[in-house]
């Protein structure tokens, strides 16, 4: 009887597939644990393949900070678009989106690259346009519910200081209503209707 070789089917990786990888790694390990030869063994393939697509690791670096900047600012701009005379209504969701936890490994994502922006310029660069983009969605959200542009730039502050801070909290216990805790909340922040 004849033994049939088997043999593992490898795909093909194309600088995407690298990408993904790098930025699982990044939400794990943060930017020291980002090495060419770790991602290949994950993947079971030479560093052949990571430099066919990438010149180094730091082309790997600024490709995982550019598909980082492209999708939060997506993410914003889709979450902040609101048809006329529904800004106020908008608002409410984006609080209520980006203060649950809908996406486990954004925040450690976010941790990530904005531990990495502290000691490296470039991504301090990226992580204030999409900071800017963030406050710039919002502050055009208050602005259209009749806010002035002072008070629609704070309440966008307020909007995302709120937001991210609560995100980093565990407070589970610390009232027996949470869900109407965050929409009191919520409600300072956007104002009631007149």
């Amino acid at each position: 009887m004849k033994q049939e070789k088997t043999t593992k089917v490898r795909t093909q990786l194309d600088r995407s597939d690298w990408i993904e990888a790098a930025i699982n790694v990044l939400a794990d390990e943060g930017t020291d644990g980002l090495r060419v030869e770790v991602l290949a063994k994950n993947f079971g393939v030479t560093k052949g393949s990571f430099y066919w697509h990438f010149k180094d690791r730091q082309d790997l670096l600024m490709a995982v900070l550019e598909t980082w900047k492209e999708g939060r600012i997506k993410d914003i701009i889709k979450q902040t678009t609101a048809q006329p005379g529904k800004e106020r209504e908008q608002i409410y969701h984006v609080i209520q989106v980006y203060s649950l936890a809908r996406n486990r490994k954004g925040i450690p994502i976010e941790l990530a690259v904005r531990d990495w922006a502290r000691r490296d310029p470039q991504a301090a660069a990226i992580v204030e346009e999409v900071d800017t983009s963030r406050l710039e969605c919002t502050r055009k959200l208050f602005v259209a519910c009749g806010l002035s542009e002072k008070e629609a730039k704070s309440r966008s502050l307020m909007l995302y200081a709120y937001v991210f801070g609560q995100s980093l909290m565990i407070y589970d216990h610390f009232d027996d209503n949470l869900g109407a805790l965050r929409d009191w909340i919520a409600d300072r922040i956007v104002l009631p209707t007149p």
